[in-house]
This record gives C-alpha cells, sequence and structure tokens, in this order.
C-alpha cells in the first residue's frame, strides 16, 4: 500500500508548481527504490498507472480504464509449504505498475472508500484513511490540515 501512494503522490505541487518524481532522472531512483529497474519502458508504464488510478479515486474514471494496464499479465497459482500462493506473471517493465494495480484492489476490497484525494482543493495527493471514524481529509494536518483550518478561522472573524 505504501507503493500504491507514493506513485499517487509522486506528482506533487510545490510552491505552485508541479513536480514529477518519475521523470527520466528522478524516475530511475524512485523506481529503484520501490523495488523496480527503473528502464524507460517501466517508467512510461507508471506515469501511465498513476494517471489512470489517480481518476479512478478520484472519481473521474471507471476501474475498467484499467484494462489495457493489465494485458498479458496472469496469475499462476503456487502450492509451497505455506499452502496457496499466487504467482503474477508479467512482463518485467509492467511488474512494479501491476504491483501497483494490485495494491490498489486489495485497498479497495479490504478498505473501500479510504483511499481518496485530499480535501484541500490546492493539493494534489491522496491518503489513506486508517482512522477508526474514517473522517480523515486531508493529506497532512499540519499542512493542508492547518491551511483550511485558518482559512475558516479567518472568514469567521473578517
Amino acid at each position: 500500500m505504501d507503493t500504491l501512494l507514493d506513485l499517487l503522490n509522486s506528482r506533487p505541487l510545490v510552491n505552485g508548481e508541479e513536480r514529477d518524481a518519475l521523470d527520466p532522472v528522478g524516475g530511475r531512483r524512485w523506481a529503484r527504490e520501490h523495488g523496480g529497474a527503473g528502464s524507460l519502458a517501466e517508467l512510461a508504464l507508471l506515469r501511465e498507472t498513476r494517471d489512470v488510478l489517480r481518476d479512478i479515486v478520484r472519481g473521474e474514471s471507471s476501474p475498467a480504464a484499467l484494462s489495457p494496464l493489465l494485458e498479458g499479465v496472469h496469475q499462476i497459482p503456487e502450492i509451497t509449504s505455506d499452502g496457496l500462493q499466487w504467482m503474477v506473471k508479467t512482463p518485467p517493465h509492467a511488474r512494479l505498475a501491476v504491483e501497483v494495480v494490485l495494491a490498489w484492489a486489495a485497498t479497495e476490497k479490504h478498505m473501500p472508500g479510504r483511499l481518496r484525494p485530499c480535501a484541500n482543493v490546492e493539493c494534489r495527493l491522496f491518503l489513506l484513511d486508517r482512522s477508526r471514524a474514517n473522517r480523515a481529509r486531508w493529506c497532512s494536518m499540519a499542512v493542508c490540515g492547518n491551511r483550511e483550518k485558518a482559512r475558516r478561522h479567518y472568514e469567521r472573524t473578517h
């Protein structure tokens, strides 16, 4: 799940300027840090996966938009001493992107509605609400939450 959130949050606004952690230079490092190889084909697929998942989580696209990303991917059952496990077979450059899509599917199954965009309209980040009440609204209480509270306070007092 951490890689899922890291991928969704890999294109933040910093001081009003977009930063892409998956650019050709920094993207290689990002991919390697998350278990990938950092090839150009892998980075292109990660960027596409990020954009499709971003639109799905925001409710702007249907999960069917993931279909092209999963072409040629197969799950094969394997019996081990620990029981049944599923091995994912995919082209090497697609492995990390497929793992992120599977993490998204698992999150939707086990924690429905808890992966969502930050409520700050000026923020592009996402959050995974792990709270019992399922009421988290901001990617960071210290940054976005504080800004929203300060904005509301200013509106009430002026």
